[in-house]
């Protein structure tokens, strides 16, 4: 698997579908169809960004690190992922609409999770974040689809736009001026997720994640965010 340079242009690898970046899946090239909207890439390329940001609940109590899990299709059919399964998604969508795209990668750190999240993983250091790099204009840009715009409202954290001019990544405050995402490591894109490398530092730094997911995947992460935010 290919690390890469932020700087580099594409290769065929940046178009082509994967196992996991099934851009070739039916509904992947229907949902890219339907919401690749515009004149331009870029303006196409934000349309699908804004169509997967919202489109797709975020949910990191449904942790799937099997291939299926973390196809772009099954994205689609669940209607709701974590930040690498969306940023998938977006990956997927762009390929499928003739726009060279890549799953990045950073490690962050996370002020503002659910007390029970914070009580499973045992950290608040978020490993393997993901975000999807676009070519657009003459160069890569990042595209964060995680937050869901009504969970932003909800946590009263500042809306991730993406205009495919500037790198959309986390915020460091929230709305109210709160520490909110702190960036620790930038690993870089890939042409395929690296999906082995991802579940063997999961093992390694969220062990107590990982042993038992069932303690995130039977309670409610909407519900959790609803109890706490009121």
């Amino acid at each position: 698997m290919t690390l890469c340079g932020m700087t580099e242009t594409p290769t065929p690898a940046s178009y082509a579908p994967t196992a996991l970046i099934d851009s070739d899946h039916p509904a992947v090239l229907a949902f890219a169809r339907q919401h690749a909207q515009g004149s331009s890439q870029r303006e196409r390329a934000v349309s699908l960004y804004r169509a997967v940001r919202d489109g797709f609940r975020y949910d990191p109590y449904r942790l799937d690190l099997s291939p299926q899990g973390m196809r772009a299709s099954t994205v689609l059919a669940q209607g709701y992922g974590w930040c690498v399964p969306k940023a998938v998604l977006l990956v997927a969508a762009c390929r499928a609409a003739g726009i060279a795209a890549r799953p990045g990668f950073a490690d962050v750190r996370n002020h503002l999770s659910t007390e029970r999240m914070r009580q499973t993983m045992k950290t608040d250091l978020f490993i393997w974040h993901g975000y999807a790099d676009i070519w657009l204009d003459g160069q890569w840009v990042k595209a964060t689809p995680a937050f869901n715009l009504s969970l932003c409202e909800r946590f009263g954290l500042l809306p991730l736009e993406f205009d495919g001019c500037s790198d959309s990544i986390y915020h460091p405050f929230d709305s109210a001026g709160n520490r909110h995402m702190e960036y620790v490591r930038q690993r870089g894109a890939f042409d395929d997720l690296p999906l082995a490398q991802i579940v063997a530092d999961f093992e390694q730094v969220c062990g107590a994640w990982m042993v038992d997911p069932a303690a995130l995947q039977t309670a409610s992460f909407q519900q959790d965010v609803e109890n706490e935010t009121r």
